[in-house]
């Protein structure tokens, strides 16, 4: 199992925004965009505690913080570094959806701005600090935890999201999106390979009962 470096963070608000650099299966023509979603900012606040051990049964933090993710967080249990047709290097999740870093986050210290409407767009990828690695080194990744208390992994200290935007495995419509959001490569960088012309939108959050992003409207927001 992977050494998780643990890192307690009371995160902010964020922003988000869409779509890419022509994915496999992508129909522009089909895709509207939103608004980007604005949420209040407010600066964050980090504490870094003692590095623990990802193994079950490891000590070296605090029993609460050994404590499993709630029931009804989907976990990120599996991360691959692969490289892709066009795109090159990514890391995608054990459903093979791709990751990404937002640039309003920090990776020194670690620190999550994407909260609320910007969350549900961008679901982050949570833990309960176990997840399985594949062509990614385990001294790039680590944990965040989240104002909710989930703990979010980092790679390279960039808190890391999937983007609901992205419909199959092996997307990448979040590239650029905003100007802010980018594929993670296995290191924690943007990975730059394939970026859209222009600065594409995000999708709405989803509405309620909606488990995906809505393909048109502004949601009612904007930056």
């Amino acid at each position: 199992m992977a050494k998780i470096k643990r890192t307690t963070v009371i995160v902010a608000s964020a922003v988000v925004a869409l779509t890419a650099c022509a994915p496999a299966g992508y129909d522009g023509a089909n895709s509207s965009a939103a608004e980007p979603v604005a949420v209040a900012a407010a600066e964050p606040t980090a504490a870094v505690e003692p590095e623990a051990s990802a193994s079950p049964g490891a000590s070296g933090a605090p029993a609460a913080e050994q404590a499993p993710a709630p029931a009804n967080v989907q976990l990120t249990d599996q991360l691959v570094g692969k490289k892709i047709a066009r795109m090159g290097s990514v890391v995608v999740d054990q459903e093979g959806f791709i990751l990404y870093r937002f640039d309003k986050d920090s990776d020194d210290p670690p620190s999550s701005n994407c909260v609320d409407k910007c969350a549900q767009v961008w679901p982050p990828a949570l833990t309960d600090g176990n997840p399985q690695l594949q062509g990614v080194s385990d001294d790039k990744v680590g944990t965040v935890t989240r104002q909710d208390g989930t703990r979010q992994i980092t790679i390279g200290g960039w808190p890391v999201y999937r983007y609901i935007g992205d419909k199959k495995a092996g997307q990448w419509k979040g590239q650029g999106v905003g100007g802010t959001w980018f594929v993670v490569d296995p290191n924690g960088k943007k990975n730059l390979t394939c970026l859209p012309t222009g600065t594409p939108k995000a999708v709405a959050p989803p509405a309620a009962g909606d488990s995906g992003g809505s393909s048109s409207g502004d949601g009612g927001y904007t930056y």
